[in-house]
């Protein structure tokens, strides 16, 4: 653990603003605080917490002060904020003479740091306050507002507490061995090690969620050249993202661009046109076309129907954009594009022929009739994009850390050698050692055990002012 006895400070406040905190904790930093401000009545020492008062540092601003007291404070330690004007000139100066005075700049995520070490908030709800910090989307930010209060360390907090009442069970045996007493009933020890088994494995698989809402759902763009994805992608956006033109393989790279539609962060990736390329350049952009349409959660797959001979051809597109896709895990939206330019075919007689041949209905496979230059067609395919990720029809906790679904995987795997070795007879003593080691698997997501290895790690990804 880092030393507490320092007094730390730090600006914790966004830049562009008119006004500036600046952020004080650590014992003594009230009657630090009074070697800086003067307050219109009396001193900040004496000041109780909970407390706003006025005052001023000499020479150089009016600032209001903020007052909270251990341990009722953001980190459970003295705290104090100087609300100040945004001038740059103001803030290097105040912190100049908090330096001078034998405070140190805060490392990165020492506040929240602190805040965990002084029982504050769990290593869980720790890193929560990061992912406020940066959440860009109404599911991230309720996301990571659950965690804040607690629910996953709720959950969490059951399935330790039951495992440590066997464990405890498990312990006592081995201390009354010689008189081979069995005080932990196999039968409900065995339904606990199923549900809690259960339990880990369905939290930890919820990752594959919760990554998707924490850094946005990866959608790809593909189809042939000229089907409109360039088009598509800024019509997404509603803004002139990518080119768009008229010539075949204008776009050679991949574009990306993240867009919330429904409260949902997703990640649009538009690719290079798939065809029969000689030029090396465009070949190498159309096998990316092929890693990121495998890599994409869901894929949206463009058929130019103003090109598409008949229901037959139409059929034969859909066959080849579905086997890019590996639909047992990935959604396939299939867009019959350019409805509006369609009668310029003379063999298209009516657009819903076009239809999905039998081999391609099924539930991860979709198809919608649009127009991304006029519009026709978007508000289907958004609703169908959030639809197609599950987020807004989950319930329960989802897991948005690597860390945390790792962690829930180790832990289930050691109960499953807990039940494995009870159905084999091993001696309660290695049963004992298997539940240990699930506990402090749990344990290391809401810090009862963690390393200091670890904390330096977690903290030094958050912001300096928290």
């Amino acid at each position: 653990m880092l030393p507490n006895e320092d007094i730390i400070f730090a600006p914790a406040s966004g830049n562009g603003g008119a006004v500036c905190i600046i952020r004080i904790s650590g014992s003594g930093c009230l009657e630090l605080a009074d070697k800086l401000v003067r307050l219109r009545r009396g001193i900040v020492g004496d000041t109780p917490g909970f407390s706003l008062r006025y005052g001023e540092i000499p020479g150089l601003d009016e600032v209001l002060v903020s007052i909270f007291r251990a341990p009722k404070s953001y980190t459970g330690e003295d705290m104090v904020e100087l609300s100040c004007h945004a001038s740059q000139y103001i803030l290097s100066e105040i912190m100049n003479r908090l330096s001078n005075a034998g405070a140190r700049v805060a490392e990165p995520g020492e506040f929240t740091r602190r805040a965990f070490v002084n029982g504050k908030m769990d290593l869980a709800q720790a890193e929560a306050v990061a992912d406020i910090i940066s959440s860009s989307s109404s599911e991230q930010h309720r996301l990571a507002l659950n965690q804040l209060k607690g629910g996953f360390s709720k959950e969490l907090s059951d399935i330790r507490a039951q495992l440590l009442e066997l464990s405890s069970l498990m312990e006592l045996e081995l201390d009354f061995s010689e008189e081979e007493v069995e005080f932990a009933d196999r039968r409900k020890l065995k339904s606990l090690l199923d549900a809690s088994i259960e339990h880990c494995r369905a939290l930890a698989d919820s990752f594959k969620l919760g990554n998707a809402v924490r850094n946005g759902v990866p959608v790809a763009i593909i189809g042939a050249p000229n089907s409109g994805k360039s088009t598509l992608l800024n019509a997404l956006l509603k803004d002139d993202r990518a080119i768009v033109s008229d010539i075949p393989g204008t776009t050679r790279d991949t574009v990306e661009e993240t867009c919330v539609l429904g409260g949902i962060l997703f990640r649009f990736i538009d690719t290079a046109g798939i065809r029969k390329a000689s030029d090396e350049i465009e070949k190498l952009g159309i096998q990316r076309t092929y890693k990121k349409a495998a890599q994409a959660e869901i894929v949206l797959g463009l058929i130019d129907i103003a090109e598409t001979l008949d229901s037959n051809s139409f059929a034969e597109a859909a066959r080849e954009l579905a086997g890019l896709v590996d639909t047992e895990r990935q959604n396939l939206i299939i867009l019959a594009n350019k409805v509006d330019l369609s009668a310029v075919n003379k063999n298209v007689k009516d657009i819903n022929n076009f239809v999905l041949p039998v081999d391609l209905q099924n539930a991860n496979i979709r198809l919608i009739h649009l127009s991304a230059k006029t519009g026709q067609g978007m508000e289907e395919l958004v609703q169908s994009l959030i639809s197609s990720t599950g987020i807004s029809s989950a319930s329960g906790t989802l897991v948005t850390n690597a860390r945390h679904a790792a962690a829930l995987s180790a832990t289930a795997e050691a109960l499953l050698q807990v039940r494995d070795g009870m159905a084999s007879n091993l001696p309660t003593d290695l049963l004992a050692e298997d539940l240990r080691t699930a506990l402090n698997h749990l344990g290391s997501i809401t810090g009862h055990i963690t390393s200091n290895e670890v904390l330096g790690e977690i903290f030094s990804t958050f912001c300096i002012g928290k």
